[in-house]
């Protein structure tokens, strides 16, 4: 049985990341009717390798890259307790190594890493009626506060 190591990525990882992020597009196509045809770009991932306030880890298994996220830094609203918090995204297992508590592996990667730099709150957007990955969430401790609408109104 293999060990799946959680490591920082690094550039010569983008091309595996370039594929888990349209992996990930085509998982969440279902949950957004606004989402445009074709290849998305979400996050421009070798900026979010390279800044000193971002963290990319990937989850390696013997050498094949089976999962990635990020948490970045970012500024509160200027009404929030904290002054800041840490973003998590692009959170992506393959869905033949799901099921084995990776996507908790990882965000507790991210969690210390995130300890690292002083911050104490987490905040992430996952699809409402995702409900696997918002059960995932919960279980890693996340708790639901906001729901956004839109109204189609053309």
């Amino acid at each position: 049985m293999s060990t799946i190591i959680t490591r920082k990525a690094i550039l010569n990882d983008l091309p595996v990341l370039a594929e888990f992020l349209q992996l990930l597009v085509d998982a969440e196509r279902p949950f957004d009717e606004t989402l445009k045809e074709g290849d998305l770009i979400y996050y421009d991932l070798q900026d979010l390798i390279q800044r000193d306030d971002s963290e990319v880890l990937v989850l390696e298994d013997n050498g094949k890259l089976v999962g990635a996220g990020y948490a970045q830094i970012r500024k509160a609203k200027p009404y929030q307790i904290e002054p800041e918090y840490a973003h998590l995204g692009f959170q992506y297992v393959l869905p033949e190594y799901r099921g084995r508590g990776l996507n908790q592996q990882l965000i507790e990667g991210l969690k210390s890493w995130i300890r690292t730099k002083g911050v104490r709150e987490v905040r992430l957007d996952v699809y409402t009626y995702n409900n696997a990955a918002v059960r995932a969430y919960e279980k890693a401790g996340f708790k639901q506060i906001l729901t956004t609408m839109r109204c189609d109104i053309g």
